[in-house]
């Protein structure tokens, strides 16, 4: 059987509680940054990141507040959320949204809350 210590899967975490201040939801899954920014729709800056937890079955999880007032800034089909650092301009996390969201400028967005996490070893 495998096994990782909690510290272990927490400091892949830490890195997203630390340092994501912006959420951009996306018409594409971006590959890194820049992509972030060319498929961008609207941003949350500093969204509420929860601490680090259990996740079930295994592995520790973190997780992001509901969104009820991003800004979107341009028109469009939202389909993933993208987690990121500006300061150091990196893409941390990214992933599909449970239901594509059409957006218009200047209208407001939400988001349920969600987990972002890493399993245990199998």
């Amino acid at each position: 059987m495998s096994y990782l210590n909690s510290l272990v899967l927490d400091s892949g975490l830490s890195v997203i509680v630390a340092n994501a201040n912006r959420l951009h939801i996306c018409s594409s899954e971006p590959a890194d940054y820049a992509a972030t920014l060319t498929a961008s729709l609207g941003t949350k800056n500093t969204p509420t990141i929860s601490a680090i937890a259990a996740r079930a079955p295994s592995g520790r999880k973190v997780t992001v507040s509901a969104i009820t007032n991003g800004a979107v800034s341009a028109n469009g089909n939202a389909s993933h959320w993208a987690l990121v650092d500006t300061v150091n301009s990196r893409l941390l996390a990214a992933k599909a949204l449970d239901a594509v969201l059409a957006v218009n400028n200047g209208d407001t967005f939400t988001l349920p809350a969600f987990d972002v996490g890493i399993p245990g070893p199998a």
